[in-house]
């Protein structure tokens, strides 16, 4: 009979494994920023992705490089940001995750430093369970018992 722990291993370890698929939690960030920006005019720069992001532009223009090297984002030197398709999807899925997470941790009752948890947790999930995320949130949206259960829940909270 196999030992039930065969499998487990540390974070970095599923990290090592995943490699082929996975970008780093920053390359995330500012895929995610670039998809941001660039759906207003189509395009940004390295100088808003840097701002958006409150780093330094040598910081935004390294990281741009390596998303161009791998494909997600076509820069020219001195030039403008543009997604290319693989991008585009990319951080689309990157926004859309961001906000299911934001959507699970608002509709669980976290009311401080959501953006901050929501940055913890969005880069450790995979998209299956990303998915059930958001049938969570989307079945917890439509139950009104819910939303009855987290004020009971206030209330007992502030009486003790």
């Amino acid at each position: 009979m196999p030992d039930r722990d065969d499998g487990f291993r540390t974070i970095r370890g599923y990290e090592l494994i995943e490699k082929s698929l996975h970008l780093t939690a920053s390359m995330e960030d500012y895929l995610e920023m670039i998809f941001r920006l660039c759906r207003h005019k189509g395009y940004t720069r390295i100088s808003d992705v840097a701002a958006a992001l409150h780093v330094q532009p040598p910081s935004a223009s390294n990281m741009i490089h390596k998303l161009t090297e791998t494909g997600y984002v076509e820069y020219e030197k001195y030039g403008v940001v543009l997604l290319s398709q693989k991008g585009a999807e990319m951080g689309k899925y990157l926004l859309e995750r961001h906000h299911i997470i934001e959507d699970f941790l608002n509709i669980i009752g976290v009311n401080q430093n959501v953006l901050i948890e929501t940055e913890k947790i969005e880069h450790n999930l995979s998209p299956g369970t990303v998915l059930c995320i958001d049938l969570l949130v989307e079945w917890l949206k439509n139950t009104p018992a819910w939303s009855q259960y987290l004020e009971n829940c206030g209330q007992k909270t502030k009486q003790e």
